[in-house]
């Protein structure tokens, strides 16, 4: 198992965009689609059908870098994710990428109803 103190800044840049290369890729994209089109604009739905599949690529994916195929390994790859995107741009960018994928675009309205 990848020990989170070993694992540089390069590796992780390294797996996102593995993690994003098979997300898009002709195995995983039209299925993701399909799902994003099942899911539409709930977010419930998405959550409950395309993050799961998200989920499983990331998986899959860590698990040639040392991490454990299960809940755990994915729990302690997010949790370094998280902390290296604070101090390192480009890993923040390649996780909003990775994000993109099971997170619908949020409109935020630039007005605000006071009339409440």
């Amino acid at each position: 198992m990848a020990s989170p103190q070993s694992v540089t800044v390069d590796q992780v840049r390294l797996i996102l965009n593995e993690i994003i290369e098979a997300l898009e890729s002709p195995d995983y994209a039209p299925k993701l689609d399909e799902a994003k089109e099942a899911a539409g604009n709930e977010m419930l739905k998405m959550m409950q059908i395309v993050f799961p599949m998200v989920v499983q690529i990331e998986m899959e994916t860590i698990k040639r870098h040392g991490f454990v195929n299960s809940r755990e390994g994915i729990v302690q790859f997010t949790q370094l994710v998280r902390e290296m995107e604070r101090a390192d741009n480009e890993v923040a960018r390649l996780h909003g990428q990775v994000r993109a994928h099971y997170l619908p675009p949020v409109s935020i309205s630039s007005t605000v109803d006071t009339s409440l």
